[in-house]
């Protein structure tokens, strides 16, 4: 597995896939420090790329201080949006968080 720390990682075309119910601190020490956000919608991203080339991208969306939020920190959020190209991203997503900190994630749909 790499992240975003580690090299680039194209994300174009990834969408919602499903979430990932986790601390703020939990994604870092498992995923490391998020990247920049989008100036918009979305505060922290992690971007994520498993052996087998799923790519899955970590994110929350529309509730932190560029939506308005002004008063939210990123330990505030505990529900994050999980991206990818298909909900392959979900399963690597939740197969690496159940190992290291026994999460669950659900699907969008």
């Amino acid at each position: 597995m790499k992240t975003h720390n580690e090299s680039f990682i194209d994300t174009n075309g990834t969408c919602l896939q499903g979430y990932v119910t986790a601390s703020y601190h939990t994604l870092v020490d498992t995923f490391g420090q998020p990247h920049g956000s989008d100036g918009y919608k979305v505060d922290w991203e992690w971007d994520i790329e498993f052996p087998d080339g799923t790519v899955a991208t970590i994110y929350n969306w529309k509730n932190g201080p560029n939506y308005g939020n002004t008063l939210t920190r990123p330990e505030d959020i505990n529900e994050w949006h999980v991206g990818g190209n298909s909900p392959d991203a979900v399963t690597a997503i939740n197969n690496i968080l159940d190992e290291c900190r026994g999460v669950r994630l659900t699907a969008a749909y």
